[in-house]
């Protein structure tokens, strides 16, 4: 049995494929090269999700406030780093704010602006781009100085195709319709680059898990057998902006994720430190399953600050 907020045993043991070549003995021996002989004494900065870690929906989890406290106390560096593209950083701001914390926008990574970012190094400002998300993801892709055609008129049986449309980029909506899907369609079929924000199947809400964009992707993925360039996380873009922005190194930086396939899985592939809470998605039985090793198992985040807590103190 894996055991709470200790190095996962079944990790030291067995090095699965998707550890990138690492495994938990790997992180041992970085905590003893360092001069570190406690779990989780090495990590100084942490990368949080945020749904299914932090809160579900508009329901915060329980002690947030003191969560980040402690991390200061701790001289603990993090940000926050979301697969969800509905919002951008000054809507997650608020929401913190809603909830007690107050957070500098510097902090939050979410998939909308980095997607936005990654695509405007390789397409000038003026590029045509026909987008399914809501609004935080139109609004990245518009301030980064591209030009979203979206423009439905759902009285139509069929989509009115704009010309020279080079990217459809595709994150979760909640209000996306069929002849949304179906002007995407027409667009990846004639040539334009399919971009997913994200690819997770579901997200947590209060009520269960529901779909997601990887859902939405599924379809587009199936009508028109092309799969998508998908830039969050599990992918190393998200991992390697959040690393940089904490000044951090992969020696001494943690994710901290309720989702296997893709914090966990993405953190193993890009040398960070790996810790799963059971407060969302994943559980205990999915590991064996997945065969996603997660270096920690913390049940939520408050159980999490008290290991930091008592690991920082030797």
């Amino acid at each position: 049995m894996i055991g709470d907020g200790q190095l996962c045993k079944r990790a030291i043991i067995t090095l699965p494929s998707t550890r990138s070549n690492r495994s938990a003995l790997h992180i041992a021996a970085t905590r003893l090269r360092l001069g570190y002989n406690y779990p989780m004494q090495h990590i100084r900065n942490l990368v949080l999700d945020m749904d299914g870690v932090l809160w579900h929906g508009e329901t915060p989890m329980p002690g947030l406030p003191a969560f980040f406290d402690g991390l200061r106390r701790l001289a603990i560096g993090y940000v926050m780093a979301t697969n969800n593209a509905t919002k951008i950083t000054t809507q997650y701001v608020e929401r913190f704010a809603r909830f007690g914390v107050t957070m500098e926008p510097w902090r939050i990574l979410c998939s909308a602006e980095v997607t936005a970012l990654y695509l405007q190094r390789s397409y000038p400002a003026g590029t045509r781009v026909f987008v399914i998300g809501d609004s935080g993801l139109q609004s990245a892709m518009t301030a980064h100085g591209f030009v979203v055609v979206n423009q439905p008129d759902y009285s139509m049986r069929l989509p009115q195709l704009k010309p020279d449309v080079a990217l459809v980029v595709a994150g979760m909506s909640h209000t996306v319709r069929y002849l949304d899907f179906a002007e995407a369609v027409s667009y990846i079929n004639r040539g334009a680059t399919f971009i997913g924000t994200n690819g997770d199947i579901t997200f947590p809400t209060e009520i269960g898990p529901l779909p997601g964009a990887g859902s939405l992707l599924a379809l587009l993925t199936t009508a028109t057998g092309v799969t998508p360039t998908t830039i969050g996380k599990p992918g190393p873009i998200m991992f390697e902006e959040a690393v940089k922005r904490l000044g951090g190194s992969v020696e001494n930086t943690a994710m901290v994720g309720d989702r296997l396939e893709t914090d966990i899985l993405g953190a193993n592939n890009a040398e960070l430190t790996s810790i799963l809470v059971l407060s969302g998605i994943a559980q205990r039985d999915d590991i064996a399953t997945s065969g996603i090793t997660p270096d920690y198992i913390v049940d939520d985040i408050d159980e999490l600050l008290n290991q930091l807590k008592v690991a920082h103190a030797t």
